[in-house]
């Protein structure tokens, strides 16, 4: 049997937030890992560089080819020179993976305004101040995969209003980029992870806790940063040109339960 092509072999891809907020694999850091092994050229973005840089570390020594771009999401300015930056670097741009996000607990009662427009701002504003400076590059380069990073709780909401909020944003975006720039060539799909184990869920957790979220799923196994990492290859890949403005919930079944964690 012939020795099997990397997926993503000739691509070049940004991932936000890149960088894992502690010890361990975050979403973010995982895409850019698999996204870099699978042959794409990654444009590193994150606003801490010693958490993006943690990253690129893994990527350069496993072989792959990754950079950094220390930047803030939320900022206009900053996502245009992000863009600019994956094309001067490495010639063109064929991925955005959107990754940057927050939690935020409570109900719409108990969040102060301040802190709603904090995670509007990070968890949507920034996808959308992305899609804006990337799709122009995309749509002169003939073609362009884009996978937004929602959540469950944009589709059954557990008492984070701000944050299933911000999520079902996200998805509303999706669709409707989807629907705008596929005469483009422009795919756009949304990745919605479950209760995955990652070091922003880690803070604050005791194992009990742990133990009881990965068991409330029909699978019963505890999901990680890898699964949703393998979800944006696929969806980023040839394997997935002809799917757009899909949401891919990676939830181990929980959607199919009637209860919350």
């Amino acid at each position: 049997m012939a020795e099997r092509k990397p997926r993503l072999e000739g691509k070049v891809a940004i991932v936000t937030g890149a960088g894992s907020r502690g010890a361990g694999i975050g979403n973010g850091k995982a895409a850019a890992v698999l996204l870099a092994r699978e042959g794409a050229k990654v444009l590193l973005v994150d606003l801490f560089p010693a958490r993006v840089n943690e990253t690129l570390d893994m990527i350069v020594t496993e072989g792959g080819e990754a950079s950094v771009f220390t930047g803030d999401v939320t900022s206009n300015e900053d996502c245009l020179k992000i863009v600019n930056t994956a094309v001067e670097r490495y010639g063109k741009l064929d991925i955005l993976h959107n990754n940057v996000g927050i939690d935020s607990p409570g109900g719409i009662l108990d969040v102060e305004i301040d802190e709603w427009d904090r995670v509007m701002n990070l968890n949507l504003k920034s996808m959308v101040l992305m899609c804006r400076a990337a799709i122009p590059r995309m749509i002169a380069n003939g073609s362009g995969s884009i996978t937004n990073v929602s959540s469950v709780a944009a589709l059954r909401p557990n008492n984070m209003d701000a944050y299933s909020t911000s999520k079902g944003g996200v998805i509303a975006l999706t669709k409707t980029l989807a629907s705008s720039y596929g005469k483009n060539n422009i795919r756009v799909n949304c990745i919605a992870p479950g209760m995955v184990y990652t070091p922003m869920v880690a803070e604050g957790m005791d194992e009990k806790t742990r133990e009881k979220r990965w068991q409330s799923t029909p699978l019963q196994t505890e999901g990680t940063g890898w699964d949703i990492g393998w979800a944006a290859v696929f969806l980023n890949s040839d394997e997935a040109t002809w799917i757009t403005g899909t949401v891919l919930p990676v939830d181990g079944g929980a959607l199919l339960t009637r209860r919350n964690f």
